[in-house]
């Protein structure tokens, strides 16, 4: 039986003490030491747990209103139990024995680029190439980890990727090698500037468009494994990442966090999951996406026409790429429940995939992928997050039982 990892309970009160009243204490503590005026409200906005690390949220902070104010501008502050550079963070004190740091968004500890990228004379003066910015918005925020933000020039719209230290040169150098190759990414419009990757937009459109409006039934499944089979033997000189099904037993303690009223149905999930893993047949190593799902994928005329969020891009796994593509498919109706073709498309390209590598190892990393999703549906801004969390779950456990061939269905 899995047990509660070191540091597990911690995280638990971590995360209670982010989604609680009492986290306006240390809201006021960071107001008061940058000398602003007291908290009037605060939402969570975002709740981000990484096992092993710690617990982020970042909050919508009104403060009360100055002489002549009728509404305070709003700012975003963001609370961390993970560590980060002292120098970068203010002291927000220990609650829920836990020492909290805090910043104000977007002056992420660890996203250096990010102030630059969400201002928007800088995004003109650097990326505009001459044109007048006309919008810039946040696409994707993980507090820590990355951020990506979307710029428009008239007809022109960029992608600006922040990421850590060192990691948008590594990401420039993929796209580069995956171009070259023949494999459609996204165009990049330079080297990085202060650890932004600045990219072109993909031709096509979002591959879950046409899950949610038919199935996607005129996407030939072989067009998923034969992106694959494109990807160049260059990758294989990378580092390696760890796959999801790599970590299943940290993602079965963020969906025990999550859930914990179905903490012991999760550990048993994640037992019977890591004795299929240990005994299934992952493959051979082989050039692999390492993110392959409907979100990263663009198609036109039947075709896809472009892959997204190349970052794990390198040695891997081909089992594991295509679990990852039907754990995301499979937990679709839990996301907007207009995805009413889901289980006809889960079955179409679940018969190609199951053809190309073992069965029962497609079936158990695709249930991995969906535990690891179970955790994400607090994330949604959904009040009924509990109800898609729960059916996540579900999900995670049904895939176990995917037929072991084409004709199983």
């Amino acid at each position: 039986m899995l047990r509660p990892a070191p540091g597990e309970h911690a995280e638990n009160r971590q995360v209670a003490y982010l989604s609680s009243p009492d986290v306006r204490s240390s809201i006021e503590r960071v107001l008061e030491v940058q000398g602003l005026r007291p908290l009037h409200d605060a939402e969570l906005v975002d709740l981000q747990h990484r096992p092993g690390a710690g617990a982020t949220g970042v909050f919508r902070v009104r403060t009360a209103p100055g002489p002549g104010e009728s509404t305070p501008p709003e700012l975003y502050v963001a609370l961390t139990a993970e560590s980060v550079p002292e120098d970068a963070v203010i002291d927000a004190g220990r609650a829920a024995d836990t020492d909290w740091s805090a910043w104000f968004h977007p002056h992420d500890p660890r996203l250096h680029g990010l102030a630059l990228a969400s201002d928007p004379e800088s995004v003109a003066s650097v990326w505009g190439a001459g044109d007048p910015l006309t919008d810039l918005q946040t696409v994707s925020y993980r507090p820590l980890r990355r951020a990506v933000l979307r710029a428009v020039f008239g007809s022109r719209t960029v992608f600006l990727k922040v990421m850590r230290g060192g990691q948008a040169t590594a990401l420039h150098h993929r796209h580069v090698l995956l171009a070259a190759a023949g494999v459609p990414v996204p165009p990049v419009l330079g080297p990085p500037v202060a650890d932004v990757l600045a990219l072109g937009q993909g031709a096509g459109t979002v591959l879950a468009g046409q899950i949610m409006a038919d199935g996607a039934r005129r996407i030939d499944p072989a067009e998923v494994t034969q992106l694959l089979d494109r990807m160049p033997a260059e990758l294989l000189s990378l580092p390696q990442r760890e796959a999801w099904a790599d970590r299943t037993p940290s993602y079965g303690h963020a969906a025990a966090t999550a859930l914990p009223d179905q903490a012991r149905r999760i550990r048993s999930l994640v037992d019977h999951l890591q004795r299929q893993l240990d005994c299934s047949d992952r493959g051979p190593v082989v050039p692999a996406h390492g993110d392959l799902y409907e979100a990263n994928l663009l198609v036109a005329e039947g075709r896809i026409s472009c892959v997204l969020d190349i970052d794990g891009a390198g040695p891997g796994h081909r089992v594991d790429d295509l679990a990852c593509f039907l754990g995301h498919l499979a937990v679709l109706p839990t996301v907007d429940e207009r995805y009413v073709f889901t289980d006809s498309a889960l079955r179409r390209f679940h018969s190609h995939f199951v053809t190309t590598v073992d069965p029962a190892a497609l079936a158990c990393r695709s249930a991995s992928v969906a535990l690891s999703l179970v955790a994400g549906a607090r994330d949604s801004g959904r009040r009924d997050w509990q109800s898609a969390a729960r059916k996540r779950l579900d999900i995670a456990e049904s895939l176990l039982g995917l037929p072991q061939s084409a004709s199983g269905w």
